[in-house]
C-alpha cells in the first residue's frame, strides 16, 4: 500500500467513507448489552387464545409420614413413658452414652434418634446444655433435621454390615465434634451387623470418648448381642393404640381439610397394628379414594383395604356359633362374592373369638369395639361357654394356616366354616369322658338317624352303643313371650335375639302368634327372621305381626327403666346423700348388685342396711 493511499482518507477512515458506508446498526441485532435497538421497536408478540398453564407453586408433593413426622418429643403419640424417662435423664444430667431403641415398623424409631441427636446438641442464646424441650429451634436442629450435620453420622447398617467398614468408622471417633457438642452416631438396623463387626463396636461402646453418642434402632432386638445391650439404656417403643392413631388421623385430616368418615378413619388405625407411618400411608391413600371436597365414605376405605362390612362377618361369626351351616356357608360366599380374601375373612372370624371371650371374661367396654358390636359380642359370649371359644379359637387358627397354604382358598375356607359349624354344638373334652364313663351318648355331633362316619375312632368312643332313633324329633313349646326369647338364647341365634330383645314391643301373644309393635329403626325383615326359626324349632307355624301401635316396653326398655328405677333408689338413700354431703364432689359411678353373697348380722354401730343382695355403691 502506498503512502499516498493512506494520506488520501487521512480525514476519514475507510470504513467511513460516504461511498461505501456501512449501516449504523443492524436492525436485526442487539447492542452488546443485549438490548434491542431504540429505533427500530420490535413487533408485539401474536395474542394467544388462551393464557398458558401456569406451573404449581412449591416443591413435589409430601407424603404424610414426612410431612407429619414429629419435630419434638411432645408429638411422639404413644411413647410417653419413653419421653418422661429421657426428660428425667436429661433434667438430672444422667445421659446415658449409647441408646438402643426398638420396636415394630412405623413406630418412630428412626425419629425419635433424630431428636435425640437434635436433643443431645441443643443450643441457643438462652440454652447451652443438653434439653429434650425442642419447641424453639437451636443452632444445629435445621442441619440434623436435613441430615447435613458434620457432627451427626446416620448410618444403614444393612449396608455397612463388614468389620473393614466398622473399623474406618471407629476410627474417627476419637477425633473431637468440629463445631457441636456430641459428635453422635445413629446406626438404623443395627441387627444387621456381622459379628466380627460387633464384636469391633463392643470395646469402643465400653468405653467410649466423653464427646461420642451412639443411638442404635433395630426390628430385631433378640439379634443383637448381649454383650452390645448391657451396654447401652434400652427403649422398647410401643405399638400405638387404635384410639390413639384414630385421633392422631383425625387431627391431620382436619389439618389438611380432608373429609374422611370416623369409621373409615377406624378401620385404618385397627389395619395399621400399631404402626403410625403405616396408618398415614395407607390415610394417603384413602385421601385419593374420592375428588377434592368429597367426604371418603367407609365403605371406600374398606373395599380400599380388602376388608368385609364388619356387621356381616359378625353375622356370619353368630351363624357358625349356632351350628346353622347352610346359613354361615350362605353368607361365606356373599363375602366372598364382594371381593373379600378368604384368609381375612378367617382372620375376622378369630378377632370376634377374642372379643367374644374378652367380652365374657371383663365386659363389653373391654374389647375397644363401638358399643353396638361389643353389645353383639357380650351376647354372644353369654351364650358361649369359654370352653367352646376355646376350641374353637384354636380350630380358627389351623383354619388361617389352611387358607393360607391352600391351592383353593375359598373352598378352604368353606370347608374351615363346615368344620367349626359342626363344632359348635360339641361337648368339650372332658364333658364327652364324663358322659361316655357313665354309659350315656354325648351331646351334639349327627342328628339322630344319621349314619356315624367312618375313620379311626376307638378306644371309649368304640364302647357307645348309638341306636338309631324311630320316634320324631323332639320340639321346644314356648308357652310366654319370655320362652320364645330364653329359645332364642339357647339357639344361640344371637342377633335375632338382640332384635327380638330391643324392637319388640308386644301387643299380644299366643303358642303360634306374635303380635307386636315395631321399636325405632327395627329391621324390616324381622318377622319373617322370627317367624322362620320358631317354625324350624318348634314344628309350627308362627304368625308374627307388626302392628304400629299400643305396644308394651321392649324387654331392652324395661330393662333400662328398671335400671334408672333402681339407680334413683340409690341416690335417694340417705346414707348415700350423708356420703355426698361429707364428700362434695362424690358421684355415684356404678350399681352393681352382689348375688350370693353371705350376709352377716351387722354390728350396733353398723351403718346401713343389705337388702334383696346387697347393692354396691361407688
Amino acid at each position: 500500500m502506498a503512502d499516498n493511499d493512506l494520506d488520501s482518507g487521512a480525514d476519514t477512515p475507510p470504513w467511513e467513507d460516504e461511498a461505501g458506508a456501512a449501516p449504523e446498526r443492524d436492525p436485526n441485532t442487539s447492542d452488546i448489552f443485549g438490548e434491542p435497538a431504540p429505533a427500530t421497536p420490535a413487533e408485539p408478540p401474536p395474542t394467544l387464545v388462551s393464557p398458558p398453564i401456569e406451573a404449581p407453586e412449591g416443591e413435589a408433593y409430601t407424603v404424610l409420614a414426612r410431612k407429619y413426622r414429629p419435630r419434638t418429643f411432645e408429638d411422639l403419640i404413644g411413647q410417653e413413658a419413653m419421653v418422661r424417662t429421657l426428660t428425667n435423664a436429661f433434667a438430672t444430667g444422667r445421659i446415658a452414652h449409647a441408646f438402643m431403641l426398638t420396636g415394630v415398623r412405623g413406630v418412630g424409631k428412626t425419629t425419635t434418634a433424630r431428636l435425640l441427636a437434635r436433643a443431645l446438641n441443643y443450643e441457643t442464646d438462652a440454652v447451652d446444655r443438653p434439653s429434650v424441650d425442642l419447641k424453639e429451634e437451636g443452632r444445629h436442629c435445621r442441619a440434623i433435621i436435613e441430615g447435613r450435620h458434620m457432627d451427626v453420622m446416620e448410618l444403614d447398617a444393612a449396608s455397612r454390615t463388614k468389620v473393614d467398614e466398622m473399623r474406618e468408622l471407629l476410627e474417627s471417633v476419637r477425633y473431637g465434634p468440629v463445631e457441636a457438642r456430641y459428635k453422635v452416631y445413629v446406626i438404623d438396623e443395627v441387627h444387621m451387623l456381622s459379628t466380627a463387626a460387633f464384636n469391633a463396636l463392643l470395646k469402643t461402646l465400653e468405653e467410649p470418648p466423653p464427646h461420642a453418642k451412639f443411638i442404635f434402632a433395630t426390628t430385631e432386638i433378640r439379634k443383637v448381642p448381649v454383650t452390645i445391650l448391657s451396654r447401652c439404656q434400652r427403649f422398647d417403643l410401643r405399638r400405638v393404640e387404635p384410639e390413639t392413631l384414630l385421633l392422631h388421623l383425625e387431627k391431620i385430616c382436619a389439618a389438611e381439610n380432608a373429609l374422611v368418615e370416623t369409621e373409615g378413619l377406624a378401620l385404618i388405625a385397627r389395619a395399621a397394628e400399631g404402626s403410625v407411618r403405616d396408618s398415614l400411608s395407607l390415610l394417603d391413600q384413602a385421601l385419593v379414594q374420592a375428588d377434592r371436597g368429597q367426604i371418603v365414605k367407609a365403605e371406600v376405605v374398606r373395599d380400599m383395604l380388602g376388608l368385609a362390612d364388619r356387621s356381616q362377618t359378625i353375622a356370619l361369626f353368630e351363624s357358625v356359633m349356632g351350628g346353622r351351616t347352610a346359613e354361615a356357608l350362605d353368607q361365606y360366599r356373599t363375602l366372598y362374592g364382594f371381593g373379600a380374601d378368604p384368609a381375612q375373612l378367617i382372620s375376622d372370624l378369630l378377632e370376634h373369638c377374642h372379643a367374644t371371650t374378652i367380652a365374657k371374661t371383663l365386659g363389653p367396654d373391654a374389647t375397644r369395639l363401638p358399643n353396638d358390636q361389643a353389645q353383639r359380642m357380650a351376647a354372644m359370649g353369654a351364650a358361649v361357654s369359654a370352653g367352646t371359644l376355646a376350641r374353637s379359637w384354636q380350630m380358627l387358627l389351623k383354619a388361617y394356616d389352611e387358607v393360607r397354604r391352600a391351592p383353593d382358598p375359598a373352598a378352604a375356607g368353606e370347608m374351615a366354616v363346615v368344620r367349626l359349624c359342626y363344632a359348635a354344638d360339641l361337648p368339650g373334652p372332658e364333658e364327652a369322658l364324663k358322659r361316655l364313663q357313665a354309659g350315656e351318648a354325648p351331646a351334639g355331633g349327627p342328628p339322630p338317624g344319621a349314619p356315624s362316619g367312618g375313620g379311626g375312632g376307638g378306644g371309649a368312643r368304640a364302647a357307645v352303643q348309638v341306636r338309631p332313633s324311630t320316634a320324631e324329633p323332639e320340639f321346644a313349646r314356648p308357652q310366654t313371650f319370655e320362652d320364645v326369647v330364653a329359645l332364642i338364647g339357647q339357639r344361640r341365634d344371637i342377633g335375632l335375639k338382640l332384635d327380638v330383645e330391643r324392637f319388640v314391643r308386644l301387643v299380644s301373644f299366643k303358642p303360634g302368634m306374635i303380635e307386636y309393635e315395631p321399636g325405632p329403626n327395627a329391621p324390616g325383615d324381622l318377622p319373617r327372621r322370627l317367624s322362620a326359626r320358631l317354625k324350624e324349632w318348634t314344628g309350627q307355624t308362627w304368625l308374627i305381626a307388626a302392628q304400629g301401635g299400643g305396644g308394651a316396653e321392649s324387654l331392652y326398655e324395661r330393662e333400662r327403666r328398671e335400671k334408672g328405677e333402681e339407680r334413683a333408689r340409690i341416690e335417694a338413700d340417705p346414707f348415700v346423700l350423708e356420703v355426698q354431703r361429707v364428700f362434695p364432689g362424690a358421684q355415684l359411678i356404678d350399681v352393681r348388685s352382689l348375688a350370693d353373697q353371705t350376709l352377716v348380722e351387722p354390728d350396733a354401730g353398723a351403718v346401713g342396711e343389705a337388702e334383696g343382695g346387697g347393692h354396691g355403691e361407688e
